[in-house]
């Protein structure tokens, strides 16, 4: 009887607890329920939790990043103009050099010797001329005679200014002042109009090239300021636009410039990579949002704003971008809603919900 009693006590107890249980897990459920939206109790749409950003104007340091090519502000490779011998050397590799310097000497002791044959020939038809004039004089010379020798003298004087120019093509001289490169030849070498003796660069100023997108076409012109840096050097140098292109490059679509860079250190070099920022005016109220909140399409650039808690999708026109943000410059006004974070999830007119706004 002691076994039969204690089981029944076990059975109520079990019983008891049960019911008690029951009834606490029924009213957890119906405040549960009683919290969930009438959306969600009708079988509406759920909402999504997104970070948003209240749209504001902000001053905005208008510049433009592109990527650089310094060159020699004039270059030129040194060759002769005519096949010779060279003789003589008058240049040391990798030293600066002035305008009209000789550089290179060829061989000329065979057109001086040309030179003075056609002097002593000129002489002689000057001395037969003189002779031919006087016959004339008495009718004992034909004019057509005495035309043929002035014609031969001055045929003479042709071919001396000829050779002359040919003698001085000998001489190879500096066109511009610059600095001299590695020299490819030696002394007793034989060259030809194709034998590139050396280079002459001249290095300040500098030239750099450059290309930014066509969106840009109306924002840069000449005279602008322009900032760079070249590798291995945290220095920053500044130049400034000369030379704009006309025709917008029908591959990359992007607009070429050119920069005027001064160079007096003589620690930039023609070659050199560059990164570019192009300093424009500055914008007082530009309109700026982070830059995942733009959704990039093949045609057009969308956002999702907030409409009365609706979301909806927007077509923006964008401008300058900065390491966090970007300009929107049609498409959007101050106080308009940008959702941030979960713009795969959303569709247009679904509702939304903030975990955060900026």
């Amino acid at each position: 009887m002691a076994i039969t009693k204690k089981s029944v006590r076990s059975i109520l107890i079990l019983a008891v607890a049960s019911i008690i249980i029951f009834f606490l897990y029924k009213k957890i459920a119906g405040s549960k329920s009683s919290k969930e939206p009438a959306s969600q109790a009708k079988g509406g749409p759920k909402l999504l939790s997104t970070d948003a950003w209240i749209v504001k104007t902000a001053l905005l340091n208008q510049t433009i990043e592109a990527s650089g090519t310094l060159q020699s502000n004039e270059e030129v490779d040194v060759k002769p103009e005519i096949n010779g011998r060279i003789i003589k050397l008058f240049f040391k590799e990798g030293t600066n050099i002035r305008k009209g310097e000789i550089l290179v000497k060829l061989y000329d002791e065979d057109l001086k010797a040309q030179l003075q044959k056609l002097k002593l020939q000129q002489q002689l038809a000057k001395t037969t001329l003189e002779r031919q004039e006087n016959l004339l004089k008495i009718n004992g010379i034909s004019q057509q005679d005495v035309d043929v020798t002035r014609n031969q003298v001055s045929a003479y004087q042709a071919d001396m200014e000829y050779t002359q120019t040919q003698l001085q093509k000998t001489e190879l001289r500096a066109p511009f002042n610059g600095k001299l490169g590695l020299r490819n030849v030696s002394e007793g070498a034989i060259v030809s109009s194709a034998s590139i003796i050396t280079t002459l660069q001249q290095i300040d100023p500098l030239k750099m090239d450059f290309a930014v997108a066509e969106k840009y076409r109306n924002s840069v012109k000449v005279g602008d300021q322009v900032i760079f840096t070249v590798a291995g050097d945290a220095n920053d140098y500044k130049g400034s636009i000369y030379a704009i292109d006309p025709k917008i490059d029908l591959t990359t679509r992007t607009m070429k410039l050119r920069a005027i860079v001064p160079n007096n250190s003589g620690l930039l070099f023609p070659g050199s990579f560059a990164k570019v920022k192009i300093i424009l005016k500055d914008i007082p109220d530009a309109i700026m949002i982070p830059s995942q909140a733009v959704i990039p399409g093949t045609r057009d650039k969308k956002v999702i704003i907030s409409d009365q808690g609706i979301a909806k999708f927007v077509v923006v026109e964008t401008g300058q971008r900065t390491e966090s943000s970007v300009q929107i410059t049609n498409g959007l006004k101050p106080g308009d809603t940008v959702i941030t974070t979960g713009m795969l999830q959303l569709k247009p007119g679904m509702p939304l919900k903030y975990n955060k706004i900026q």
